[in-house]
Order: structure tokens, then C-alpha cells, then sequence
């Protein structure tokens, strides 16, 4: 007799895991493409930003439908470079979103500017853009949009208010290469935009990013932060001489070439993270408890972070939302379903905001009669009621697993919500 998933016993209190150990191969995949174009890369001689670099930041630009590409270390340079490109300084204040990556708000502080939280709404888990207007100050220049785990925002209604009140717009796609918002990528509605391409993004790099802009103003802005505050690229005659404040942001030849290979695959890697997003959302459509990620009219989704989150009330729980969250996460881990917490914070709630002191003596804050600013977590709720409920599926979604892996995480899943009236989170987060 096979036994149900409800009869089997959950593999946190000594069943059998659902998801073999090797089921879930490994992100990116690398093949004879990827070594033959870091190694000629390698024997190249130029290790710096070289050829690969050039090519990469062009081909980027062209595959995401920008006139101008800029090859950096890492989506939070691409991000710092956004900001000054489009004229942000010191004690003015941005507009970012209450739950994101750390750098979609570090990047603001990073030229003495002040961030300004906006709540997320639920659905989306990105900004709620109809509490933008609310947080407009006199000194607001710009909005960090960040279109999280792959769904953009709605940049219609974003941009109509950026427009009203003559706000800049950097788009921060580091999550979301080849997002759609009514047929239109990320990174081509804003003023300009950030991709990141670490380990985990949906082009791997390994470390790197990419500044993309129609602009170009705002481009020759970008880089002169890029490159050590100078007015004249490495792919120009240089003249060594900083004109304004600068940071070394450049990527090397050796990763751009790594990039430029996975470039080439990237179409086949979204739609693998769609097609396997839509296996799992189908093995967990109807299991009580769940709240699976939306995708409203106009967008579509690259499920970069298949976001779920958990109807505690629906389940019967009325304690600690959270420990019965890392409880859950715990049983599902053990079934081998790969899954994790992906930001265990919201932004405001970060020591860095609650100190109002990232360069010391209060800076930025201080010299900016920004000390009375409220960060009090409090004033975010929804974006706490998502970071206290979520958890994120990741790399079973990633090439080269397929819908097969997608299927075995969810039952996984499914296993553990129908048995979770088992799950203690006492016994299972205390025991030694």
C-alpha cells in the first residue's frame, strides 16, 4: 500500500524526505560555451575592463532594449550610479520601498541623500504605489523603484505621479531581467536602471551588474562616478584627473566574458523559471494555508523568487508568526524541498535607518535636519506582515531543474500543510 501524504510521517520526525538528495541540480548551468569564453578571456591579456567588458555592456543594452549600457561590480554600483546620474545630492530625499535588498536603500545613503520609506502592497510585495504621494517631501528628487522577485510594478501609474512632480525614476531590475509590464522590459520605463548578475540573479556573473539608460546625460553622469570620478572613460583618452567625487566601479574582462555567455542563454533561462514557476504554482494551488505569488493583468512575472507566504489564520495559528514560520520552513527543508527565508528584515527596521548614523556623528541625517524623519517599523505594516509570513522557492524553478523538480518541491510542500497540525515549533526550532 503507498501511503498518503498525510499517512506518510513528516521527514523533520524521522520519515522519508519527499525530494531526493540529488534531485535539485546546481545554479547556473556551465558548459563548453561558458569555459571556451573565460579562458580565451584569460589568455587575452587584458584582465581589467577589457574587450569582453565593452561587448558585454553593448550586447546587455541591446538585449534589453537601451541605448546605453554601463558594465559594473555589482547592481548596488549600478544603483549608486543611478542616483547621481540623475542628479541626487546630499539632504535630498528618495523614495524607496519599505521591503527590498538592503542596497535598494544603502544606495541612497551611499551619497549622503536620505531615504524615505513607502509601504508594499500585499499582493505584488512591491511598493504601494498609491502611498507614493504621501511620502513626497519638498526635498524629494527621485523613486527607487524596485520591481522585486521578478514582477515589475505598475509603471504607468508610477510614472504619472514621477511626472507630476518632477521626480527621477532609477529602476532597480536586479531581480527582474526580462520582466514585462505591458510588453515592455524593465529598465526601458525609468529614467534609468540597475541589473545585478551575482550568483543567484537570473543571469549569473558570478559578481557584476549593469547601468542602462536612454539618456545620455545621465549616462555621462553614471560614469564619472563608474570611474573614479573622471569625464573620460578607460575606452577614451583619459587625462587621470577627478572632476567631481568618484568610486571605482568598473567590472573585469573575466566576468563580462562569463557574462556574455549566459547572455546567450538568457531567454531559454526565463522560460524555464516561468514554466516550472506554473508546475509548482499547480501543485500547490489548492492547499489551505498558502497565499501564492499574484501576477496582475499587463505583467509577466519571471519568478525569480517564487514568494510565498502563510495564512496563519487560516491554519489555526495564533502565536509568533514567525516561529511557526522558520518551523514550517525547517519541515519543508527536511523533505528536501529547497526553500528558504529570503529577507528576514524590512528596510526601515535595519540598524543602519534606526541609528540615523552610517557615516558617524549622524551623517547623513544630522547635517541634513533629517533626524526627526520616522523610521519606527511600525509605520510599515503590511511590509512586515510579508516578511514575518513569507518564504521563498529559488533554485528548484533554475535551469537546468525541470518540471519534474517543481513538482517533487511541491509535494513536498503539500506534504508538510497537510500535516501541520505536526508542526510544533517548540520541538522543532528547540531541539538540539
Amino acid at each position: 500500500m503507498t501511503l498518503t501524504s498525510t499517512q506518510s510521517p513528516l521527514a523533520i520526525l524521522g520519515g522519508t524526505p519527499t525530494v531526493p538528495d540529488t534531485a535539485v541540480k546546481h545554479w547556473p548551468p556551465i558548459d563548453d560555451t561558458d569555459r571556451k569564453m573565460v579562458l580565451d578571456s584569460l589568455n587575452g591579456g587584458k584582465h581589467a575592463f577589457g574587450p569582453n567588458s565593452q561587448a558585454f555592456q553593448e550586447e546587455m543594452a541591446a538585449w534589453n532594449g537601451n541605448k546605453y549600457g554601463i558594465f559594473t561590480n555589482s547592481g548596488t554600483a549600478a544603483l549608486h550610479m543611478g542616483l547621481v546620474g540623475c542628479g541626487v545630492g546630499a539632504g535630498d530625499h528618495v523614495l524607496v520601498t519599505g521591503y527590498s535588498w538592503s542596497s535598494s536603500a544603502t544606495c541612497i545613503i551611499h551619497h549622503n541623500a536620505i531615504p524615505i520609506f513607502v509601504d508594499i502592497d500585499f499582493d505584488t510585495i512591491n511598493m504601494d504605489i498609491d502611498k507614493i504621494e504621501a511620502a513626497i517631501t519638498s526635498k524629494t528628487k527621485a523613486i527607487v523603484a524596485v520591481h522585486l522577485h521578478g514582477l515589475a510594478l505598475n509603471m504607468d501609474k508610477l510614472m504619472a505621479i514621477a511626472n507630476k512632480y518632477n521626480l527621477k525614476v532609477i529602476e532597480d531590475a536586479c531581480q527582474s531581467h526580462g520582466a514585462l509590464y505591458k510588453g515592455r522590459k524593465v529598465g526601458t520605463m525609468g529614467h534609468c536602471a540597475a541589473l545585478s548578475f551575482n550568483q543567484n540573479k537570473s543571469l549569473c556573473a558570478g559578481e557584476s551588474g549593469m547601468f542602462l539608460t536612454d539618456d545620455e546625460e545621465i549616462c555621462a553622469g553614471a560614469a564619472s562616478l563608474w570611474s573614479f570620478g573622471e569625464t573620460r572613460t578607460p575606452l577614451e583618452s583619459r587625462d587621470y584627473h577627478a572632476y567631481a567625487l568618484g568610486w571605482m566601479y568598473r567590472g573585469n574582462d573575466l566576468t563580462a566574458a562569463f557574462g556574455r555567455s549566459q547572455l546567450r542563454k538568457l531567454d531559454g533561462y526565463l522560460e524555464a523559471e516561468r514554466s516550472n514557476a506554473a508546475v509548482l504554482r499547480a501543485e500547490l494551488q489548492d492547499i489551505t494555508g498558502l497565499i501564492l505569488p499574484t501576477e496582475p493583468e499587463g505583467h509577466s512575472h519571471t519568478y525569480y523568487n517564487f514568494s510565498i507566504r502563510i495564512d496563519m489564520q487560516a491554519i489555526g495559528w495564533t502565536g509568533d508568526p514567525v516561529r511557526m514560520r522558520d518551523a514550517i520552513v525547517k519541515a519543508v527543508q527536511a523533505e528536501g524541498s529547497w526553500c528558504c527565508v529570503w529577507q528576514r528584515f524590512i528596510l526601515p527596521s535595519m540598524t543602519v535607518f534606526q541609528a540615523k548614523n552610517a557615516y558617524g556623528k549622524g551623517s547623513p541625517w544630522a547635517e541634513h535636519d533629517a533626524l526627526d524623519i520616522d523610521y519606527n517599523p511600525a509605520n510599515f505594516p503590511v511590509a512586515q506582515r510579508h516578511s514575518d509570513t513569507h518564504f521563498a522557492v529559488i533554485m528548484p524553478l533554475r535551469a537546468p531543474n525541470g518540471p519534474d523538480v517543481a513538482k517533487l518541491t511541491g509535494q513536498g510542500i503539500r506534504k508538510v500543510f497537510e500535516n501541520i497540525s505536526k508542526i510544533d515549533p517548540d520541538q522543532i526550532l528547540d531541539s538540539k
